[in-house]
């Protein structure tokens, strides 16, 4: 029977009831002032009893059930006829971008079998769009109404998820009339949340926010309205736009990879293994300079093995000192050119530009263990040239406990700007037509008799190529939000992380 407990002037009333949970009487409380259900087990003969209690902003639905219809009263509790009276963060009506041909081509599948039944039970609205040509969910965005909608959910993989960002940040610089060519332009963020169903290959965006790239996880972030901020890096040529990225920003190696996995997209996924192998057998460097700005104002380093998780007092300080940037500048993000720049010169295997982690089934930890999602810093790791065995002792250690920074031939830096400059430009000696005929099959780099021209490699922008080899970047505190809450510890990456460490 359920009853009323008298509140308190100016409280809400709490609720208590005695039901059936598991075969096991209960005391089940309802309080509103501290949002949370509650439940306590009867006394037993032998004494002790134990509770358990879950924020009233994650319960999704309730299903009644009769043990005994005979014994079955009207004073049971009814189903709210406002779901979201405690929640006011979840989404109402969400636009829905599905990608068939991303991955395994599942994405209709675990969309319409295991996401879209969790919105219905969830009183979710949606305008589902199932694309058909690449960039259909960016253009989209640039002209869609999306006032009506709480957020924008993409079903697929990064790629997939690099659409929607560029829609969204594209849209709101449009709106707000930012020149997105000008690099030092300061960029308005994207208020309008994100929400990844991952289906893709790797789903390394969705697996270094949430823990985990399972669907279902992934949906119930987005029906309790959870929110994660996060940084995106702007990619400049001159005066123009490339690219945004989040994860991974790659020159050399991993731009090599993706460049020669191009021709292979019949392969599906297993095309990045082959030609990550016959990349790893040409073994080519690249000579340039680097110029980088330190993030002066971020707290801890690449190396001090404090992962970003959920509540991260790192990205909170960051959110804070944003807010108090945001007012002083009436609502923009103004660049950051205050330091001093350091500039690096060198041949270098691979330089890799890390937002966040980049961690995914096969790596962990990452590729930059340490490098957090709302900071407004990136994590730049320079691999210069050395031997094929080391550089393969590198990479294992993406795998293992083993710190993979610690190498002579590894350098990591914690960045908030950073500039690259081919050698080859440099000394003006720029035939790229000629270098991609060279590009693979050298093995006699160094011998005085091989007149090579130095080759310059390809920009793997969160899996997208860019050709041009002199970039600028910077790094753009929490211009995003997503529906995540960041990694929760105890949970599937963090247990593996734990074993590696």
């Amino acid at each position: 029977m359920g009853e009323r407990s008298p509140p308190p002037a100016g409280r809400r009333t709490r609720l208590v009831s005695s039901l059936v949970l598991g075969q096991r009487a209960c005391e089940v409380a309802l309080d509103p002032e501290r949002g949370a259900l509650e439940w306590t087990e009867q006394p037993q003969p032998r004494g002790g009893r134990e509770s358990c209690a879950v924020p009233i902003s994650e319960i999704i639905a309730v299903e009644e059930t009769e043990i005994d219809k005979k014994q079955c009263n009207s004073g049971k509790w009814q189903k709210m006829a406002k779901p979201h009276a405690f929640t006011a963060s979840r989404p109402k009506h969400l636009l829905v971008y599905i990608n068939p041909y991303g991955g395994k081509k599942q994405g209709e599948k675990i969309y319409e079998q295991k996401v879209a039944p969790l919105f219905s039970l969830a009183s979710i609205s949606t305008d589902v769009i199932v694309t058909e040509r690449a960039n259909h969910a960016r253009d989209n965005l640039l002209e869609v109404n999306l006032e009506k909608y709480d957020g924008v959910v993409c079903v697929g993989g990064d790629g997939m998820f690099n659409e929607v960002m560029h829609g969204l940040i594209g849209r709101t610089q449009k709106d707000s009339g930012i020149d997105q060519n000008n690099p030092k332009a300061p960029l308005v963020q994207c208020n309008i949340r994100i929400g990844i169903i991952p289906a893709g290959s790797t789903d390394c965006v969705c697996y270094s926010t949430v823990g985990i790239n399972d669907p279902v996880t992934s949906a119930l972030h987005i029906i309790v309205g959870d929110t994660q901020p996060l940084d995106v890096s702007s990619v400049h040529h001159h005066d123009t736009l490339l690219k945004y990225f989040v994860s991974l920003l790659g020159y050399g190696f991993y731009g090599d990879i993706l460049k020669d996995s191009e021709g292979k997209r019949w392969m599906g996924p297993v095309r990045y293994d082959l030609s990550g192998f016959k990349t790893f057998l040409s073994h080519h460097y690249y000579e340039g300079t680097i110029s980088l700005l330190p993030a002066s104002h971020a707290v801890g380093s690449p190396r001090d093995k404090k992962h970003c998780r959920s509540g991260c007092h790192i990205c909170k300080q960051s959110k804070q000192r944003l807010e108090i940037e945001q007012k002083k500048n009436g609502g923009e993000i103004k660049g950051d050119d205050e330091g001093e720049w350091k500039v690096i010169r060198g041949k270098f295997l691979a330089i890799n530009i890390a937002n966040i982690s980049c961690a995914c089934p096969r790596s962990p930890k990452g590729l930059a263990p340490a490098a957090h999602l709302a900071d407004g810093s990136s994590d730049l790791i320079l691999v210069r040239k050395c031997s094929r065995f080391n550089f393969l002792r590198y990479l294992i250690r993406h795998t293992n406990r083993d710190d993979q920074f610690d190498f002579s031939f590894v350098e990591v830096y914690r960045i908030k700007k950073f500039q690259f400059t081919s050698k080859h430009l440099e000394d003006g000696d720029c035939d790229a037509k000629k270098m991609q005929k060279n590009r693979f099959g050298h093995f006699c780099r160094d011998h005085p008799a091989c007149c090579c021209i130095p080759p310059s490699s390809t920009w793997n922008c969160d899996g997208e190529t860019l050709d041009c080899s002199t970039i600028e970047v910077t790094v753009h505190c929490q211009l995003m939000k997503l529906f995540a809450r960041g990694i929760e510890r105890n949970s599937t990456l963090e247990a593996v992380q734990r074993q590696l460490c």
